[in-house]
């Protein structure tokens, strides 16, 4: 893909085109680990683009080889420093956090390897994109290091049992599987990724901004509870969604027969 950061280039890219914000990891000689500089770099963006009225949809990408080969685990043992480690998987925890709190879709942009928080990363995102050339891991079990933590957004993407299969194994998934697992959208050659991904974003831009927020938001809700509760908080939400402008404009349009313009 692209030529990897040097020392004077910065540790992410930040871009924004027509309602799309580019998050663009930059550290590709490291395969884009993801130190403590990054993650602090990834929650300053995360941070704006929250309070960003203009940003429509954001896209995690990355330069060189890798999408992300997890935590810098050279960095972390350099530290040799439990507080270090506490600190880096905190932050790590709270970025990917982050991420489901944008009122926006977030899409990950998979253009190679994505390994333990890389493959984390991607279980996060809302939607992802991924290259034929991509493949994915949970493979600290092989370093004796288990991925407890990129097993919370695995085990809530695929099934039991394929993320207990990936966490105990440590084994690689291609993209297909991948795709056939749930772990991603759409797999795609790689020559074609950024269009396929520029695709799926201008098809989220064609809905109302308003009802995929509180879409987006009322779908995390609901699935950290029993489905009693899950269907009281979406009965209250599709209530007001209901009620609000872009819904009474889209209906209004539907009976009149005619395609709604949003704005």
């Amino acid at each position: 893909m692209d030529t990897p950061a040097t020392i004077d280039e910065p540790i992410i890219e930040c871009a924004q085109r027509d309602g799309i914000a580019f998050i663009t990891l930059n550290r590709g000689r490291q395969y884009n680990a993801l130190s403590l500089a990054m993650l602090d770099a990834m929650h300053v963006e995360l941070d704006r683009l929250r309070d960003d009225s203009d940003a429509r949809v954001v896209v995690i990408a990355a330069h060189g080889k890798a999408f992300c080969a997890g935590h810098d685990l050279k960095e972390m043992k350099a530290a040799n420093d439990a507080a270090f480690v506490r600190k880096l998987f905190d932050r790590c925890s709270a970025m990917m956090q982050k991420i489901s709190g944008l009122r926006v879709p977030v899409i990950a942009e998979v253009q190679g390897m994505a390994t333990a928080a890389g493959c984390q990363l991607v279980a996060q995102c809302d939607l992802a994109v991924a290259s034929d050339q991509a493949r994915f891991a949970v493979s600290g079990v092989s370093l004796g290091l288990f991925c407890f933590t990129p097993a919370v957004p695995l085990s809530r993407a695929i099934s039991r049992k394929r993320a207990m299969e990936m966490l105990m194994t440590g084994e690689f998934i291609d993209a297909a599987t991948a795709l056939e697992w749930g772990l991603v959208n759409r797999v795609v050659r790689t020559e074609s990724l950024r269009e396929q991904t520029m695709t799926l974003a201008h098809a989220l831009m064609a809905n109302p901004k308003e009802s995929l927020a509180a879409g987006k938001a009322q779908f995390y809700q609901q699935l950290e509870l029993g489905i009693t509760p899950a269907y009281q908080i979406a009965s209250a939400e599709i209530s007001r969604n209901f009620m609000m402008a872009e819904a009474q404009k889209g209906i209004t349009a539907f009976l009149d027969k005619r395609k709604p313009v949003w704005e």
